[in-house]
């Protein structure tokens, strides 16, 4: 349950609500306004107590808008407690022509929290059919433990600035980029060699790789041609770990 609950501005919370008997509780952030615009600036603050388990998603896919004169912004701060579990998977994130976005997520974690925080990134429709047509996208991800840096994730895509995007050098001929970020102490190499073999003939033409943190913990990037390939190998990660760590069935979001 939510000791405390607050919103205000374009941002609003769901009541909370139960996807399987796990006890696990799920809340949804919506954007009413239907997306981000320049300028906006959107503040999200998560504390998940002592023992607490949260899953955290979004209504529908946060679209960034063209953004003339200043950039949209997003800053997350997450609090985990000890033996607290949070899921935080939104749904993917659409930069549009012209569009400038910056999103920073920190966390600051107990050694007996689990953390698992999935991304997809995919470029908008543009009127000449071209894509990549934003401007930027920077996403940077801290993560501490007992107050130890242990994980900085920096991702920064500028089409227009040094090497092309379909460069060799950056996403060759892939278009959209999903990422997995899990902390927790259950997390060892063979774990990390099971995913590697179950995830990568998910999307043969795509690209996938999975490097072990000492957090301990691991980050999965992934390149696709599309959305749907990288949902289904985020999910499948995402559903292995709750079945082994936690006996939960696969994550039906019940969106769609």
């Amino acid at each position: 349950m939510a000791v405390k609950q607050f919103h205000d501005g374009a941002l609003r919370i769901l009541r909370p609500h139960y996807l399987d008997e796990s006890g696990q509780v799920c809340y949804v952030i919506i954007n009413p306004g239907g997306a981000y615009l320049g300028g906006d600036s959107y503040l999200i603050e998560v504390d998940v107590a002592q023992g607490a388990d949260l899953l955290l998603t979004t209504q529908s896919a946060t679209k960034i808008y063209r953004t003339p004169n200043d950039r949209a912004e997003q800053h997350m701060h997450v609090r985990l407690a000890a033996n607290a579990r949070l899921e935080l998977l939104p749904d993917p994130l659409i930069a549009y022509r012209e569009a400038s976005y910056g999103q920073v997520t920190t966390v600051d974690m107990d050694p007996a929290a689990s953390l698992v925080m999935a991304e997809v990134v995919t470029p908008g429709w543009s009127p000449d059919g071209r894509l990549f047509r934003y401007d930027e996208v920077r996403m940077r991800n801290e993560i501490s433990i007992g107050g130890r840096l242990v994980v900085l994730d920096n991702l920064l895509i500028r089409p227009g600035v040094g090497s092309p995007v379909d460069s060799m050098c950056f996403m060759g001929e892939h278009t959209h980029l999903g990422s997995l970020l899990v902390v927790d102490a259950r997390v060892d190499a063979a774990l990390v060699e099971e995913l590697q073999a179950l995830l990568a003939p998910l999307d043969p033409e795509g690209q996938l790789g999975i490097t072990l943190l000492e957090g301990p913990g691991f980050a999965l990037r992934a390149l696709s041609h599309s959305t749907e390939p990288l949902n289904k190998i985020l999910a499948a990660a995402v559903d292995l770990l709750r079945e082994r760590w936690t006996g939960q069935k696969p994550l039906n979001l019940r969106k769609y």
